[in-house]
């Protein structure tokens, strides 16, 4: 029989949610949590030894020291293969699950596998280097994914073919292989392109990405009469992070009232994004939140005036789905406040 170590984070291990994030690396003997359902269907060829636990937060801004404990945990049960997860949407435990598995991998030579949904950015970040089985985007989809997981796992620790994304259910790794197809090339092209004018289903064998195109506005008629909103994806905050913004995989974003403020200082205001070296921001917010340029800009008369809010969240490892909701409705309530423009930046 195989032996299994599970990861989980603090919330599918029924420790708590957001308020116990920071929790270290730990290990339970056995399965806990969703790892009954995937103990379940391993159908007595495996069986979970131990999991591993750890906080997203604590993983997430000490991922060195993290890492190193839970490899130490792993290796001390010499198990056959590694599972993460699966975490659906969430991104930081998304980013946990991918780094933890391919560090196993590689360190231990371990066989791993983890599920996350398509626009977690953990799959971004390790698809190439993990299998990684396609999920629904929240809990509701464990029932579908955990059987999945558990057949890819023993197919790796048999050392089994494994087969394309569509028949054992992993996110493309962007890997193309060779084989001899019954049909010459041309022929199957000219039956998709029959297909295609048909309106008939077909699978091309080369799928093109797919990228959003946002027509751009037309310019401000006067810039002098406008009012120019900031927003910013480089997590500047009032200090203490009022709002509790994480430092990677976001999921929200902080509305702050600056009227009357003329310079961001360093005794006020600091970043909580945990992508960048955050010293020379924390030693002035100006650099990533040019409030300052603005104010002397408004004093000038070069533009109307700057909006008494602006709005911040993390970049860093955010999933799409978030920010584009993120953006939604930050546009609407500038929109509804009467601004004309607005200056995005980052890092």
């Amino acid at each position: 029989m195989f032996k299994v170590v599970h990861y989980l984070n603090q919330f599918f291990a029924n420790i708590g949610g957001e308020e116990k994030a920071h929790i270290a690396p730990e290990v339970r003997e056995g399965f806990v949590g969703p790892g009954m359902a995937l103990n379940n269907a391993f159908k007595g060829e495996a069986q979970i030894v131990a999991t591993v636990i750890c906080g997203d937060s604590y993983f997430a801004e000490n991922t060195d020291t993290a890492l190193k404990q839970i490899l130490e945990m792993v290796k001390k049960y010499n198990p056959d293969i590694f599972i993460a997860g699966p975490a659906f949407n969430a991104g930081r435990y998304g980013t946990a699950c991918a780094t933890i598995a391919k560090a196993v991998k590689e360190e231990l030579g371990i066989p791993v596998v983890t599920g996350m949904y398509i626009e977690n950015p953990g799959v971004d970040l390790y698809k190439k280097d993990l299998y990684i089985i396609s999920t629904k985007d929240s809990a509701v989809g464990m029932r579908d994914a955990v059987p999945k997981m558990a057949a890819l796992a023993l197919k790796l620790a048999k050392g089994e073919e494994i087969g394309t994304p569509a028949q054992e259910g992993y996110i493309e790794r962007g890997i193309r292989k060779n084989y001899f197809a019954e049909e010459r090339g041309s022929k199957r092209a000219v039956d998709m392109l029959i297909k295609k004018i048909k309106g008939e289903p077909f699978e091309t064998e080369f799928k093109m990405p797919v990228f959003d195109r946002v027509a751009p506005n037309p310019p401000i008629a006067d810039i002098t009469k406008a009012k120019i909103a900031l927003v910013t994806s480089g997590g500047i905050v009032p200090k203490g992070n009022p709002d509790r913004i994480e430092s990677s995989s976001a999921s929200k974003f902080g509305k702050y009232d600056i009227e009357g403020v003329f310079d961001l200082t360093p005794e006020t205001y600091e970043t909580a994004h945990g992508g960048y070296d955050p010293v020379y921001a924390n030693q002035d917010a100006d650099r990533v939140l040019p409030v300052d340029v603005l104010r002397d800009l408004e004093k000038e008369g070069k533009i109307g005036s700057l909006h008494r809010y602006y709005y911040s969240t993390v970049g860093n490892g955010t999933a799409v789905k978030n920010a584009a909701k993120f953006g939604q409705e930050i546009a609407r309530q500038l929109i509804a406040d009467g601004v004309q423009a607005v200056i995005l930046t980052s890092t």
